[in-house]
């Protein structure tokens, strides 16, 4: 499977809001347009808008309702960053992200632990033998988190 290519903040928005209304999932979204608004800027001069290359930058952030809860932030440098369940996945670049929530809402998403050294994991495979692999830090996993250990 062959994953799409999406050139701007706003294609990621549309490609996630066409997976949360097949999951039947609730959406909203907040955009930041411009350099003197998004989080990576802050160097930027106030009311400076466009980047010295001439672009308008983009950023935006989308929660999505249900079980497990999941918020991404997508950056104008073409990453995202996903919260599942309060579990941090940075850096995703921003042409993974669809297939990251096909797995997580398709049920391929979940939790490995182990004695030594002791922790818990949430392991999203993507297709194509791209794995995504953090570190739960909370002590008491989440009932979603909970019913993904295998």
């Amino acid at each position: 499977m062959e994953r799409a290519h999406l050139p701007t903040t706003e294609s990621a928005v549309v490609a996630v809001r066409e997976l949360a209304t097949e999951f039947g999932v609730s959406m909203s979204v907040t955009d930041d347009v411009g350099a003197d608004q998004t989080s990576r800027r802050s160097s930027a001069e106030l009311f400076t808008v466009f980047d010295p290359d001439g672009s308008l930058p983009h950023e935006a952030f989308v929660e999505l309702g249900g079980s497990p809860s999941v918020s991404i932030r997508f950056f104008p440098e073409g990453d995202a960053q996903i919260i599942v369940d309060g579990v941090e996945f940075n850096d995703v670049p921003r042409d993974s992200v669809p297939g990251f929530l096909r797995s997580v809402y398709g049920g391929l998403a979940r939790t490995k632990g182990r004695l030594f050294p002791p922790g818990q994991w949430l392991i999203v495979p993507l297709p194509g033998d791209e794995t995504y692999k953090e570190l739960i830090v909370e002590p008491n996993l989440t009932p979603w988190l909970a019913r993904s250990a295998r």
